[in-house]
């Protein structure tokens, strides 16, 4: 029987720090079916040598980081990180990159963040040229004498995460995938008509840019529990991450429900979607009950994403998130039976 599936990667925001969960998560990933697993990274743990370990106890899955700063590493280091998770994992690693927020690059990283999408454009030039075993291209008025990498380079792909359409046509143009979060369901074609206009700039234009959009799921065995699952995640980025997510989202059009969203949720509240901004849960969450979410991770597949990156939230027991890894494992020919057995 000739094998028929999806690719489906995991991953969990910045805000999950028990190391063993993740690795634990990564195991069980890899066990089930999964394609890749992404590690974050922010104001915790270090996704690399977190990369390095999980490499050492798994054998098939893809891993990469969701995402690097370009601002909290030189590009020469990102470079000899990529070529060493490459040679511990077998070359399995894929090099996630992000212009982060200003609020991350300068309250933690002390790193002035100025013109992202310039830096982003340096960083991921440096580390390409790096990558292939060339001089690094060195910053206009640094007069030193370019390097190389040393020992063998290896073809290691960078992913970019993007929203704004400037940094999503520059995915197209330089990067092998675009990893959006929070990038409503119903636009994903807008996003990849961008990243078709860069690619068109680049200097291999039609060069394949893989589709991974970060997805956050809420599964439950009840569907007004998965609901109010998935209003954290809602309620959360938008309250506490900042003015990105709520910009994006005005962009597109929501901004009464992003309205909604802010003044339903006070400080230290529960979180809470109110009904006028229901819909942002089916932009931009995969909730429900096992079958009902696996419908709607379905929609994310008809609108264009290769590879959508499931993420889970942060802190739960490892029952509940068990629970959800089981219940959207990637379905093959013939693996329902294969399912129940395993607890879906």
């Amino acid at each position: 029987m000739v094998e028929t599936r999806q690719s489906l990667g995991v991953t969990f925001p910045p805000m999950e720090t028990r190391r063993e969960v993740l690795v634990r998560a990564a195991v069980r990933s890899e066990e089930l079916g999964y394609d890749a697993f992404f590690v974050g990274e922010a104001w915790g743990l270090d996704a690399p040598a977190l990369i390095a370990e999980i490499a050492t106890k798994t054998e098939r899955i893809l891993l990469g980081t969701a995402i690097l700063s370009v601002w909290s590493r030189s590009a020469a280091t990102l470079a000899m990180a990529a070529t060493t998770l490459s040679q511990i994992s077998g070359g399995r690693f894929v090099l996630g990159l992000g212009a982060s927020t200003p609020q991350l690059t300068e309250g933690f990283h002390d790193v002035t963040f100025s013109s992202p999408l310039k830096q982003v454009r340096r960083v991921v030039t440096q580390v390409h040229e790096l990558l292939q075993g060339d001089r690094i291209p060195l910053s206009e008025g640094n007069d030193s004498r370019a390097l190389r990498l040393g020992g063998e380079p290896a073809p290691v792909p960078v992913y970019l995460a993007a929203l704004a359409p400037a940094s999503v046509r520059l995915t197209g143009e330089i990067a092998d995938g675009w990893m959006p979060f929070f990038f409503p369901l119903s636009r994903l074609h807008e996003g990849l008509a961008l990243l078709q206009e860069g690619s068109a700039k680049g200097s291999a234009p039609g060069h394949p840019c893989r589709i991974c959009p970060a997805v956050g799921v809420a599964v439950a065995e009840d569907e007004r529990v998965a609901r109010e699952s998935a209003a954290w995640w809602v309620a959360f980025y938008l309250t506490t991450m900042g003015p990105l997510y709520a910009g994006t989202l005005k962009r597109f059009g929501y901004g009464s429900e992003v309205a909604a969203v802010l003044a339903a949720n006070p400080p230290r509240s529960t979180p809470v979607v109110p009904p006028e901004a229901e819909s942002l849960i089916d932009e931009l969450i995969v909730c429900g009950t096992r079958s009902r979410a696996r419908e709607r991770l379905a929609r994310w597949y008809a609108e264009g994403a290769e590879l959508p990156i499931i993420s889970f939230p942060p802190n739960r027991p490892w029952e509940e998130t068990e629970f959800s890894l089981v219940g959207l494992a990637p379905a093959r020919n013939g693996d329902q039976e294969q399912r129940g057995r395993i607890g879906g």
